[in-house]
Order: structure tokens, then sequence, then C-alpha cells
């Protein structure tokens, strides 16, 4: 079967990293996805506050933009993070759900343009924005990595 589905990548293929943190399909469109980093107290990057550090929401939005590329591409094709700036607004709130949405907006030859923005409740208080680009690699035929992923 063709194509990529993003709820049935996430909900099988989030392992290591994602997966230790309880990273969660959200939600996805055309060429965005959102995944949900739930409240934990082991995230928490300052003890004081209660608030999640801020590897965790890299880490989710590495993945919910990379997510939004193989969407945009309608294949699980191999590619690398370049470049991805994380802009902090303000600190995630302590015990609320963080949501994470990627967007690519514009594939070249050789590059994926990602944006997208974390949020713990109203997308309209982000507390970060995320700009990026990704290596892409083409369609390589015959070696099997345009195609869904089977269980």
């Amino acid at each position: 079967m063709a194509g990529f589905d993003p709820q049935w990548f996430a909900t099988r293929g989030f392992g290591g990293h994602g997966a230790a943190l309880g990273m969660r399909y959200h939600a996805h469109g055309d060429d965005w996805a959102e995944l949900a980093l739930p409240y934990d107290e082991r995230l928490i990057g300052d003890p004081a506050s209660g608030v999640i550090a801020s590897g965790p929401i890299i880490t989710m939005m590495d993945m919910a933009t990379s997510l939004a590329i193989w969407i945009k591409r309608n294949a699980f094709v191999p590619h690398a993070t370049l470049d991805l700036r994380v802009d902090y607004l303000r600190p995630a709130t302590p015990g609320k759900t963080v949501i994470g949405r990627g967007e690519c907006y514009r594939i070249t030859r050789s590059i994926a343009f990602v944006r997208g923005q974390a949020h713990d409740g109203d997308p309209g208080d982000p507390l970060a924005h995320v700009a990026g680009t990704f290596m892409v690699v083409g369609d390589v035929a015959g070696m099997g990595l345009n195609r869904r992923i089977e269980a």
C-alpha cells in the first residue's frame, strides 16, 4: 500500500527517545502534524518551578516537523535535520500537556523547509516557534525507501 499514515506511524513507530518522552500523535493535515507531550515529572528541567526542560520540547518539534515532511511527500523517505532554530517565548505551564505543530511549507529537490510552534493549550499563546531545514533524499527506485512502513 502506497502513502504515509502519520497516525499509524506514531502509534507504532515511536521508539527510543520519543517513546521514553511519552510523545503521542495528536492530529494532522495535508502538510502538517501535531504531537502531544504530556506533562511528566521526569521531564522537569527546573524542580523549583516544575517547568518542562527545553530538550523534550525540541525533540517533539523535530519529530512533528519530520512527520510533516513525510506527510507532504506521502512517503516515509529518509531525511536529516540540517537546522532547527527554536525561539522560546515563555516557559510551558507546569502540569499541562505541550502540543507541537510542525508544517512543511516547501520541498525542493534536496531541501525541505519547515516551521511550527508549541503551546500548552492556546495556539494564540505559543511557548516556542521553530523554523528549520532538512536534507531530503529523492525517490530511490529499487531500494524500498519510498513506501509505507509495514508492521
